[in-house]
């Protein structure tokens, strides 16, 4: 039986659709594909939007802001040295944008300008690290992705 070019075509184009179908069907159904990209608390978050940007402007004014780097034992935030690590308070949130169930928050701690997220607590990948701090009366924010 020959085939002529027009059902050669028709045939070539079943083809290439039947194998891209295969493709979006294995990568729908695998669930090591599977990000999740939003938060739970997305609307609740969005309506105090405002005051994490006033955050963020605090955190401008800064001479030195918050900066992070990994240790042995952990994550290290270190805190501006000029301020009271007393009069410090607020809250760390570790978001994993590719698994929600490893996210988690700490209360902040402070001592000796620095504060240490355990390793224990830390997986191997990308982080979005999240400080929202108080410091006489005054709001401050970091925000930064980090590879752990």
């Amino acid at each position: 039986m020959k085939i002529n070019w027009g059902t050669g075509i028709v045939i070539g184009m079943a083809l290439f659709m039947g194998f891209i179908l295969y493709f979006v069907i294995q990568i729908m159904t695998d669930k090591k594909h599977d990000f999740e990209l939003v938060l739970d608390d997305y609307y609740s978050r969005e309506m105090v939007y405002q005051e994490e940007l006033d955050a963020e402007s605090n955190s401008r004014t800064l001479k030195v802001d918050i900066t992070g780097k990994r240790i042995e034992e952990g994550w290290l935030l270190t805190f501006p040295e000029d301020f009271d690590p007393s009069k410090i308070s607020g809250e760390v949130s570790m978001y994993r944008p590719s698994n929600k169930a490893l996210d988690f928050k700490l209360p902040l701690e402070v001592s000796d300008s620095k504060f240490l997220i355990p390793a224990a607590k830390m997986v191997t990948g990308r982080w979005n690290t999240i400080v929202t701090w108080n410091y006489d009366g005054k709001q401050y924010r970091y925000d930064e992705r980090i590879y752990y």
